[in-house]
């Protein structure tokens, strides 16, 4: 048992001082809580949930369970409760709207903190799942290899394929009772053999060829994957393929510009194919590097639920260019080497989402996006990541970890808004449809940066409009079931870091 205070009921929050910095002010007003209010309670947990959801859910006004009005006395709230013992349920079952795809938890949020900055356990296999035939059975194809992993030590590569863990075939996500795929390769099991497979007359066939590969806590994946530069007729066309939007690469990603700008580079194909999000301050770097830094222009705005938006101004909501890396995680706040392009060709995918639509979004009323590929999943919202730390408006901060309620460590990351570009376009839930599709083709994914590559190839057609000798005919369309990140919601992200106000917002007080 542990004794604390639960409160109920909004009487809403006083903005005094709100900008997009860290320094962000925020005042609340002081109510005093009679003492027979303090309850001892072993409900934590769930009081965690209800108070930041009640405040910050994009969805509060729609769930019935998170009204403000919904508990008469905290003796109500407490009993309503205890009435859920268990914490994972009632949050599925009782808080979250059907709309959500997105929300994620865990019961250790440093595997949240961890997850946001590109570290995980890892062997470093990063892989689709497709469908054979019509069958039941699917088979993985490698997409690639992160540096300085296990993987990375050993015989497997991109474009090599697998139907088996351990001597057992990989089965599809249907009502099926051998279904296996997702405790096979995403389990407990930190070490596991691939049983390899190879194509044979237009079929794939197990080889006897087998890799075994071994997870390894704390693997930093380094989200700039591959940069290449190539001149094509009179066009210096420039290669970037980044795979993840990480607060702290913003330095690593103005290098690569600058050295796009040293070479003359006047054409950008940016290739987030594998790319389902971060960072939304790391996405307007990345948007200013290609388009320019005029800080007037706005990316994106945020829209919170009717409580929160009505308490805050457009310095909160509006989200602009910027003209430097910035100062989070250590950047150096650089004056950015823009290429100021009118054009830009992104490849994209069914493995692209959040802060890469955004990008694509943000980019759209101001140059011409080219997206070449497939359907992005379509993800049109932002999240944040809160822990037990009422002082803070349970927001997280790395510098009030000491303020985190010991018994209680989960964090959770809720979708607490909804984006829009500066034309007030938002309506990409069901995906961004690309302009060229192109899906990838399982017999010849290629090499990524590989001005062969298939999709690389197709975006430099697009440019200089010449016909090369890559063929485009696709014989077997990767078409995904699943990917060694899409099976984990907490990789499509789009986390809002500077467009809230992250200093002391008070949680729901009893009336």
């Amino acid at each position: 048992m542990k004794k604390f205070f639960l409160s109920l009921l909004c009487l809403g929050f006083v903005v005094t001082s709100c900008n997009n910095d860290d320094d962000t002010i925020i005042e609340e007003e002081e109510i005093e809580t009679p003492e027979e209010e303090i309850a001892e309670v072993d409900i934590e947990v769930q009081n965690f949930f209800w108070q930041t959801l009640n405040l910050w859910y994009f969805w509060q006004g729609d769930v019935p369970d998170l009204a403000d009005d919904r508990f008469d006395t905290q003796t109500a709230y407490e009993e309503y409760l205890a009435e859920n013992e268990d914490p994972e349920a009632f949050l599925e079952n009782k808080l979250l709207s059907p709309e959500d795809r997105f929300t994620f938890y865990s019961d250790d949020y440093t595997d949240l903190v961890n997850n946001s900055a590109g570290v995980s356990k890892s062997n470093g296999l990063q892989f689709g799942l497709g469908r054979i035939s019509d069958s039941d059975e699917v088979f993985g194809f490698v997409e690639y290899v992160v540096k300085n992993s296990d993987a990375s030590t050993k015989d497997i590569k991109r474009g090599d394929l697998f139907v088996g863990v351990d001597g057992q075939t990989l089965y599809s996500n249907r009502e099926n009772p051998e279904d296996n795929n997702l405790d096979l390769l995403f389990g407990d099991n930190d070490t596991y053999t691939l049983n390899m497979a190879e194509i044979v007359d237009g079929g794939i066939m197990t080889s006897a060829k087998k890799v075994t590969l071994t997870k390894t806590e704390g693997l930093e994946e380094d989200p700039i994957h591959v940069t290449n530069v190539i001149t094509s007729g009179d066009r210096k066309i420039g290669y970037l393929m980044y795979n993840q939007f990480v607060s702290g690469t913003e330095d690593e990603l103005n290098a690569v510009f600058a050295d796009f700008v040293s070479q003359g580079v006047n054409d950008l194909v940016l290739d987030l194919r594998y790319n389902l999000g971060g960072r939304g301050s790391t996405a307007a770097v990345l948007a200013s590097l290609i388009k320019g830094t005029n800080t007037s222009d706005l990316l994106f705005k945020t829209i919170y639920n009717a409580k929160i938006q009505a308490q805050l101004d457009s310095d909160f909501t509006d989200n602009f260019f910027v003209s430097t890396t910035g100062t989070n995680d250590d950047n150096s706040n650089a004056p950015l080497n823009t290429l100021n392009l009118n054009s830009v060709y992104i490849i994209a995918t069914e493995g692209s989402a959040s802060a890469s639509e955004l990008v694509m979004v943000g980019l759209a009323p101001y140059m011409k996006v080219v997206h070449i590929g497939g359907t992005t999943v379509g993800k049109n919202q932002g999240s944040l990541l809160f822990v037990d730390d009422p002082e803070n408006g349970n927001v997280y901060s790395p510098e009030n970890v000491e303020n985190i309620n010991p018994n209680v460590q989960w964090g959770l990351q809720p979708i607490i808004s909804r984006v829009e570009n500066s034309a007030g376009f938002s309506d990409y839930v069901d995906g961004l449809v690309p302009d060229i599709e192109l899906p990838e083709d399982v017999t010849n994914l290629g090499v990524l940066g590989n001005p062969d590559e298939p999709l690389f190839a197709r975006a430099i057609q697009e440019i200089t409009g010449v016909s090369g000798k890559t063929s485009f005919e696709v014989q077997l369309p990767a078409n995904v079931v699943s990917s060694s990140k899409l099976h984990d919601p907490r990789n499509a992200v789009l986390l809002l870091n500077n467009s809230v106000p992250t200093n002391k917002i008070p949680l729901a007080e009893k009336k």
